[in-house]
Formats: structure tokens, sequence, C-alpha cells
């Protein structure tokens, strides 16, 4: 079995798309390609990971100057006929596209020679090269039973989170209560700013909480600073640039503060009560519909960035902690969303499209 996976940009579509890889790989034997731009983290990743990446130019049509959508209008139909000679001669029996820049291209190639093609989606709402193809492709795998109905043969998946995190052990019963702050690789301006401000009061109001904050990795001083200059206890607080083990980090926390994009099927595989304050420029605002899911599941308090306040903020955390009932209701209705073996059903999809190729 030979599989082209397209797209990259963010960790949110390049992460699931090596999980699917090695998932292919590992279990089927597969020899996998991977199709990326080269602004992308695939650039970094993909070769890590031991697999051929080739590069195809492609870039953004959304939130970006006049120039840049004419170039990209300019550089998509070369992108497509590159990918048309990669496949020819890869002669891959299933083209997977995970979203991002290079999606598009691959995708519109593999749809032209009739390769049969799987989309992707992780978010409630798809971003635009998904929508764009999603009528087009063979069969797709979602996250959400809302997102279906922008793809043919559209089966909710859910989206490859880490086994462990679905088998957290419980905190020990008198653990001390903890915050675990996180958005990213690159952390969260609006949670660097307002979190400082308000850790004295926080501190005070929830006995023996301790907080763990990452803040990424070009604000780590200033948030550090930030901190130290409130006159909270050091000893309650951790800054960090980056989380690297997340199982054990979430495993940890009572409460999670949070962005709301791939974030989110973590949070419900681990039962995390969570406080999501959506990234306001995240494409198609889809992080926001992302936080509705959880919150209209009663697993989150979905706070929008316009609405956050130094006041705001602290009550709703307040709040949380002083409420271990609801954050008990908050962590089995995350349960309830979370899709175990969504690897295994992706990765399954993948080969029934490749065995009634071959068929």
């Amino acid at each position: 079995m030979k599989v082209l996976i397209a797209g990259g940009g963010t960790g949110g579509h390049v992460v699931p798309a090596l999980a699917i890889g090695r998932k292919l790989r590992d279990a089927f034997g597969a020899e996998v390609r991977f199709v990326g731009t080269e602004r992308g983290l695939e650039t970094k990743l993909i070769p890590e990971a031991g697999f051929p990446l080739e590069l195809v130019k492609s870039g953004q049509l959304k939130n970006v100057s006049l120039m840049t959508r004419l170039k990209t209008f300019t550089d998509l139909p070369l992108g497509v006929l590159y990918c048309i000679r990669l496949m020819r001669s890869f002669r891959p029996d299933v083209v997977v596209g995970v979203g991002g820049y290079a999606s598009g291209p691959a995708m519109a190639a593999a749809v032209l020679l009739r390769i049969p093609t799987l989309a992707y989606e992780p978010n409630a709402l798809p971003g635009m090269t998904n929508r764009l193809v999603g009528k087009y492709v063979s069969a797709a795998a979602v996250a959400y039973e809302q997102t279906t109905h922008y793809f043919r043969n559209a089966t909710v998946t859910g989206v490859p989170v880490r086994p462990e995190i679905f088998d957290l052990p419980r905190k020990a019963e008198g653990e001390a209560p903890r915050l675990l702050v996180t958005a990213g690789s690159q952390g969260a301006a609006v949670f660097n700013e307002f979190v400082p401000k308000i850790v004295v009061r926080l501190l005070d109001a929830v006995p023996g909480l301790t907080i763990l904050h990452q803040a990424g990795s070009r604000n780590l001083e200033k948030t550090r600073e930030a901190f130290a200059i409130s006159g909270a206890d050091s000893l309650r607080i951790a800054v960090e640039a980056f989380l690297n083990d997340m199982p054990q980090q979430y495993a940890a926390a009572d409460v999670v503060l949070a962005r709301s994009g791939s974030t989110v099927s973590e949070l419900c595989a681990a039962g995390k009560p969570s406080l999501l304050v959506p990234l306001p420029t995240a494409a198609d605002d889809h992080q926001r519909k992302n936080a509705e899911v959880l919150g209209n599941a009663g697993a989150a308090v979905v706070l929008l960035q316009k609405d956050v306040t130094e006041q705001s903020l602290l009550e709703a955390l307040t709040e949380l902690f002083s409420d271990r009932e609801r954050r008990e209701r908050m962590s089995a209705a995350a349960r309830s969303l979370a899709k175990p073996g969504a690897l295994e059903r992706i990765a399954g999809m993948i080969r029934g499209l490749a065995e009634m190729k071959k068929g």
C-alpha cells in the first residue's frame, strides 16, 4: 500500500498527519510520503520522523493582502501540476488531505487523477481547503457529527490522541489543586497578560492552589517577570516555555485554561474541566465552534477573548475551583465526547479505500 499525506503548516495539522503515517507504516507496512510547504512545521517534524517530504508552493487566501492572494492563485495551478507529476511517479493508492496549504493542490490533483482520497478534519467547522474539496473526496474522517454534511461519505472517527491520555491516574484525595494554563507552542498573549494580574487574588481564593503556566518561548522571560512583579508566592507557580509531558500535566490538573484548537480533543480524552478562550483570529473562527461543542455539552466554560478582563477571568476560575461537583459533571461530559481508537478507525478507512482501488 502506498499513501501520500498532504497538508501541514501548524502542529494541529502536522501532528495528526504524522500519527496517521506512523500507524499506516507500522500496522500495514505502507510506504508513506508527505507533501507540505517550505513554511510549515512539516519541514522539521516530517524528516525527523524518517518520512520523505515533497514541497509544493501554496499559500493563504484568507485574512491576507490582495498581493498574497494573487500570488496564491498563481501558485495553485503550478502546485496542482507538480502534484500530478508526483502522483504519476509515486502511484499512491490513497491520498490523504489533513488541511493546510499543501492539502489543496494535492487533493485537487488526486481528484483529477481519480485516485481515492480521504479528507481528515479535526475541527467543528472545516478549513477552506476541506470545504472546497469536501464534496469531491472519496471519504472523510471528522471529529464532530455536525461536520459530516460538508463531505461525501463522512465518518465520525474522532481525533488521534495519545492512548495514555485516555487512561490518566486519578488525583489522590487531598492533593493540592492545580491550574494548568496551556496554549500550544507559542503560548497565548491573553493568558500571559491576564493570569499574572489575577494570580495573587486567585491563590488567595483557592487554598493550596498551584499553577503551571505555559507561556511560549518568545514570551517566557516577560511572563516570568510579570508573575514576579505580582508578588505571588513563587513556590506555587511554575512558568515554562513548553510542556513536553502533557499526559502527566493533564493528570495533575483540576482545571485547564486553554485555547480551543486541537487541544479540545485531548481535554475530552483526559476528562478535564476547562475554561476555553478561543483564538479570535483563527481561520473561519473555527476555535469558537470547537469551544461551543464542549460548552454546549457542559464540558467547558467558554469565555470569548473580547470579554476577558481581570474580573471575568478571576470569577470564572474561582467558580470552577470552588464547586467540585460541577467539575465532576464537566469531567464526565468531556469524557462523553471523547472517541478512543480514532487513529485505528482512520487507518482502517485508508486501508479500505486502498483495497477498493486494487479490487
